[in-house]
Order: C-alpha cells, then sequence, then structure tokens
C-alpha cells in the first residue's frame, strides 16, 4: 500500500473530474472558509500572535489552505506556511495556490521555534495499514503474495498477537482488524509538537470512532471502486481511520483531545447554513448548486457521518469551536 501510493501521488494529479476521486476543499469552498474561521478563532483566543506556523498535510491542489488562509487572513492571521507533500507534481499545484509556502517530505524538517497550526484532511486514510487476522493459531497478518502474476491476499505465519489491541486478544476465529503503525507514528510526533511547541491539529477524515472488524481497503480509479490489487500504483488505495487510536496516541504523548465530531455536526456549529445564505444571496443563480455543496459535506447519507473531525492541542490550549 505504501509502495503503491508513492508511485501513485508522485506521478498525477488525482484530484477532479478528471481524476481518481474529490476532497471536500474541492466540493465547495465553504469547507475550506470553515477551517480558516476555526483557525483564525483559536489563534484570536490565544492571543494572535505573529510567531505561528501554519502546516497542512497532504495538502492535494492546495485548495483547502488557499481557501482557509484567505479568511482567516480578514482576522490578522499571516503566519508562516508549510506543506508535508512528496509529490513533485502536486507541489507544482499547490505553489500556484499558496505562492508562499515552504515544502516538506515529512514531519521531521517542521520548525520547533514557535506553536503549529496544523490541518490534515484526508492524509491519514492514504497510510499503510496492517490486516490482523484471527486463526486457530492466534493473530497472523493478512499480507500480499503472487499466484501465477497477480497479487493476492495470503496469510503471514508469524504471531502477531502482541500488537492486537487487548480488548480484541480473544475474538472469534476469522475475526480481522486493522491496524496503522505509519497512522501512530505521525500522529505521535504531532502530539510532541504539539505538547512542545503548543498549537493544535485538526484531523479531518473517514472511518468510525471506535476499531470495527473487516476490511476497509479500497481502491479508487476514475471515481469507480476496483480491485486494490489489480492497479498498483495506478489507483489510490486508501483505508479507514482508527480514530480510536489516533485519541489514545495523541494522549499518550502529552496532547489534549478537543473532541471527536462528525464532519457534518462540525460544520453546523461552525454555521455552515448562515455561509451558505450569504452566499446563495450572492449568487442567486448557483443556489441549487451551492445546497447540492452543502448537503454533499453535511448530510449524513453523504461525507456527514462517515468523515469524522478530531481536534488535538498543546497543554493550555483552549476547545475549538465544534468540540463543545
Amino acid at each position: 500500500m505504501g509502495e503503491s501510493n508513492a508511485r501513485y501521488y508522485a506521478s498525477r494529479d488525482p484530484l477532479g473530474d478528471t481524476g481518481d476521486f474529490i476532497t471536500a476543499p474541492e466540493i465547495s469552498q465553504m469547507f475550506g472558509e470553515l477551517v480558516g474561521l476555526w483557525i483564525a478563532d483559536l489563534w484570536v483566543k490565544m492571543g494572535a500572535s505573529k510567531n505561528i506556523h501554519f502546516v497542512e498535510l497532504g495538502p492535494g491542489r492546495g485548495t483547502l489552505s488557499k481557501d482557509a488562509l484567505k479568511t482567516a487572513g480578514k482576522y490578522g492571521f499571516d503566519p508562516h506556511i508549510h506543506f508535508v507533500e512528496g509529490s513533485l507534481e502536486l507541489r507544482k499545484l499547490q505553489r500556484k495556490a499558496v505562492p508562499t509556502v515552504r515544502f516538506h517530505h515529512d514531519l521531521s524538517t517542521l520548525p520547533d521555534d514557535r506553536p503549529l497550526l496544523i490541518v490534515a484532511n484526508e492524509f491519514f486514510d492514504a497510510l499503510p495499514i496492517h490486516q490482523l487476522v484471527r486463526s486457530a493459531d492466534g493473530w497472523r497478518e493478512r499480507m500480499v503474495g503472487l499466484e501465477g502474476d497477480n497479487f493476492a491476499f495470503v496469510a503471514g505465519d508469524k504471531p502477531m498477537d502482541a500488537v492486537v489491541p487487548p480488548s480484541w486478544k480473544e475474538a472469534p476465529q476469522g475475526t480481522m482488524i486493522e491496524t496503522s503503525a505509519a497512522a501512530s507514528t505521525v500522529m505521535a510526533e504531532i502530539a510532541r509538537r504539539l505538547t512542545n511547541q503548543g498549537g493544535a491539529a485538526l484531523i479531518i477524515d473517514y472511518g468510525a470512532a471506535e476499531l470495527r472488524s473487516g476490511s476497509t481497503l479500497q481502491a479508487l480509479k476514475e471515481h469507480t471502486k476496483v480491485d486494490p490489487l489489480a492497479h498498483p500504483g495506478e489507483a489510490d488505495l486508501t483505508a479507514h481511520v482508527d480514530f480510536e487510536l489516533l485519541q489514545a496516541v495523541a494522549a499518550k504523548n502529552g496532547a489534549e483531545v478537543m473532541g471527536l465530531q462528525t464532519q457534518g455536526e462540525w460544520l453546523r456549529q461552525l454555521h455552515i447554513d448562515t455561509r451558505l445564505e450569504a452566499l446563495k444571496r450572492q449568487s442567486p443563480k448557483m443556489a441549487d448548486q451551492l445546497q447540492r455543496q452543502r448537503d454533499r459535506l453535511v448530510e449524513d447519507d453523504q461525507m456527514g457521518s462517515l468523515f469524522k473531525v478530531l481536534g488535538v492541542c498543546g497543554r493550555r490550549w483552549p476547545i475549538g469551536e465544534g468540540f463543545q
């Protein structure tokens, strides 16, 4: 999964109608604007310091940051801007959207001299996962091997009981769960930085509030689900984010968990409907389109329930809007 996605993102712009999938910032400007308001509100509550960094992980085309920074800028927010992005192709698009950005391949080179305000939208879902299956002899990893010239799922032979959460140790035979060492590593780095430097992180992605059994691995190609093993490096591979794990890792590494909210409810609490009505008044002919965009972001049968918003912050930072 890691190697496939590295090749996939390095070779193309995967977003939009001509790509393989679309994300919330590309659906509507309202999404980025409300993220910007959330950031500006938190920044003002902490004294509106000029010494602050804004960071986005996996920024896509840079649309979210462009919209968020424009909105937050109305309140005087003028940070140093950093993108964590490995794809040279996407960096070209991101530079056009946010000309003053500094790029990083990972979090290790982010500055450590001042607080960070971090946004990660649909970043964690693309990090590689492990799938663990309970067999008669204990937990084993589901791995990828070959059947002829084709990739196929195969059973690993090494015991994996040590990495299974205690509450799942005695699950029935045949149970499958997923875990992500990569997601834990990134979350731990974020939490340590917020603890040491101050700041907050907003993590938006799809997944469940608690770990569930079953495979969530999927591949998207031209907006259609395909066999995850059929197009290595040519399709977007993702899996549901384990928000239970992210919260535990954040707390273990010293950060405060603001809360976990569904995307729909979080956007409602940030008054997306007020913003919708303002846009309709500005552009009456686009009213129906704007309503569809809002519904796609908010309604439970679209992105509103499956997508979650996790807020994390350093010690003594206030709870951000939407988590009360």
